[in-house]
């Protein structure tokens, strides 16, 4: 393996770098939008379960209750997906904050 290519893949690729979410400010800037999506597909995963399971108090309410879960379900396996891309992001993004081209205005 050249330095070249050593140098290329020690700053860019590598997926769950611990260091990419806070290594330059664009960095930074990209984590923080995908870590409130991600805090919002959480919380109204919370909120399906919790409403889900109050309404299995009431027969009435079960096939609501069975809609609430599957959403909680469908979200909690949402969560990991945005956290792939959002790695995915990050390790586009070179690490000595030298890309001039910034991904304004996606997630």
């Amino acid at each position: 393996m050249t330095t070249t290519t050593s140098r290329a893949r020690t700053s860019r690729g590598r997926l769950f770098d611990p260091r990419r979410p806070t290594a330059t400010a664009h960095h930074r800037q990209v984590y923080g939008r995908y870590q409130k999506l991600y805090t919002v597909v959480e919380f109204l995963a919370a909120v399906a379960f919790v409403v889900g399971s109050v309404c299995f108090f009431s027969d009435e309410l079960t096939p609501q209750a069975d809609w609430l879960f599957l959403i909680g379900s469908i979200l909690f396996a949402v969560r990991p997906t945005v956290a792939v891309i959002r790695e995915a992001h990050l390790a586009r993004i070179p690490l000595d904050g030298s890309d001039s081209t910034h991904d304004v205005g996606t997630a």
